[in-house]
């Protein structure tokens, strides 16, 4: 196997807890809609799928976003929770532990950085400017950027393209089994961190092939 030089990253429960501010715009969507709002730690379950789909778990108040709401009501929700979302300016969103700092030591061993969310495009850059690490990343790829988002080996394969780089010189870092399963199917291996958002789920159960409690772990690993 090549070496790996390639680093995939997530970023709600990877490089970033965004959950307060995702849930406040949440609440706010729903309580314009005079429907149930929900405690942080419910809505922390919710979010990994995209902005579509946690919508759709609000509207539910479930999981399983069965609801009895129409394509065109959801759309509807869908732009009312952007744009509560979008006045927040990233207020209560963290960096988790030593990201920074990671991320900077890996870019100055010379590998190369990108950024794959299932996060509308148009929030990537705001938060990674937040925090300054816009110049560290060679690419983002957002749940829109593409026709296919995680679960779906698609964004990852184009990153590859991009990047001229073999599947077995990447390597997937996230939180959740959807970038488990992206890795698996684009076979590209793959490191899950266990503090992120994995809906209650422990994130070896989808094998990744490293379980890591801290991110910064990631530099002590032999890739």
């Amino acid at each position: 196997m090549q070496e790996i030089n390639t680093f995939f990253f997530d970023l709600d429960g990877t490089l970033v807890d965004s959950v307060p501010d995702l849930a406040t715009a949440l609440n706010q969507m729903l309580s314009h809609y005079q429907l149930p709002t929900y405690d942080e730690q419910t809505i922390r379950h919710w979010v990994g799928n995209g902005a579509r789909v946690l919508v759709e778990r609000g509207l539910s108040g479930s999981a399983e976003a069965t609801h009895k709401y129409t394509s065109n009501e959801v759309d509807a929700a869908l732009e009312m929770f952007l744009h509560f979302y979008r006045t927040l300016e990233i207020k209560r969103t963290a960096l988790y532990d030593s990201v920074f700092d990671t991320l900077h030591a890996l870019k100055h061993r010379g590998s190369t950085l990108a950024l794959i969310t299932n996060k509308p495009a148009e929030f990537i850059a705001p938060i990674l400017s937040t925090f300054s690490l816009s110049p560290l990343f060679s690419l983002t790829i957002g749940g829109d950027s593409l026709p296919e988002k995680k679960p779906s080996a698609l964004p990852l394969l184009y990153a590859c393209q991009q990047f001229r780089a073999a599947p077995s010189q990447c390597v997937m870092v996230g939180d959740s089994k959807n970038d488990i399963l992206a890795a698996k199917a684009a076979k590209i291996k793959s490191i899950g961190l266990t503090y992120g958002y994995n809906y209650g789920e422990c994130i070896s159960t989808y094998q990744p092939d490293w379980v890591l409690e801290r991110f910064g772990e990631i530099l002590t690993l032999n890739l």
